[in-house]
């Protein structure tokens, strides 16, 4: 779907500028967006290249682990259907921590390992579960202390301050993730009010009777 909005706004785009007759415009800017995309790439390498240090450096101290082991109660209380023992639950810890420490390459590949789990789990599995849900709530707006990438790209447009986005960063994340928990609360509850009670195999059989 995500696909053919964009091919619906190219198309429009150039619809636009042929009936103006300025295509050649759109040629431009076209590269141009390109030119822009590849300078900027060039100028996150350095700085994501020590961001990425750093937070290596605080998995092998042990920083991130014991950022698992203090959600761990918070991930209990989000994600009350999946058990503690569940590989799942290893797999969420280490995407929430990753997210909150602004390691959204190593988040990613752990949240994609933690939504396998989950399917595990599923019993609908044409339908994302509550817990499905629930992390891809926590993932999209996730709280994040240290925002590499757009310290990175800040740099790369000559900022005066690029860091100063910290504060205004953690506040919104902070925001967000409120927003996501407490929408992901309602519509679960929603979910069970409305779910079909499950019958016991012994009340099949009696009915069957």
């Amino acid at each position: 779907m995500v696909n053919k909005i964009w091919l619906a706004f190219i198309l429009i785009g150039f619809g636009f500028a042929a009936a103006k007759g300025n295509i050649g415009i759109v040629t431009e800017a076209a590269f141009d967006g390109a030119t822009t995309g590849v300078t900027v790439c060039f100028g996150l390498i350095s700085i994501l290249v020590f961001w990425m240090g750093m937070m290596r450096l605080a998995e092998e101290s042990g920083l991130v682990r014991g950022l698992s082991k203090l959600l761990g109660p918070v991930v209990s209380f989000l994600f009350p259907d999946v058990p503690k023992n569940h590989p799942a639950m290893g797999y969420i810890l280490s995407n929430m921590s990753a997210n909150i420490l602004g390691l959204g390459n190593a988040a990613t590949p752990m949240g994609i390992r933690a939504m396998q789990e989950l399917q595990t789990l599923n019993p609908h599995k044409e339908t994302a579960s509550p817990a499905m849900c629930t992390l891809l709530a926590l993932n999209t707006a996730s709280i994040t202390l240290i925002p590499t990438t757009l310290i990175a790209i800040r740099l790369g447009f000559d900022s005066a301050n690029p860091a100063e986005i910290v504060g205004p960063t953690l506040l919104a994340t902070l925001i967000a993730t409120l927003a996501a928990i407490m929408a992901d609360r309602w519509y679960r509850n929603r979910y069970l009010r409305r779910r079909p009670p499950v019958i016991p195999p012994a009340a099949n059989l009696s009915a069957e009777r």
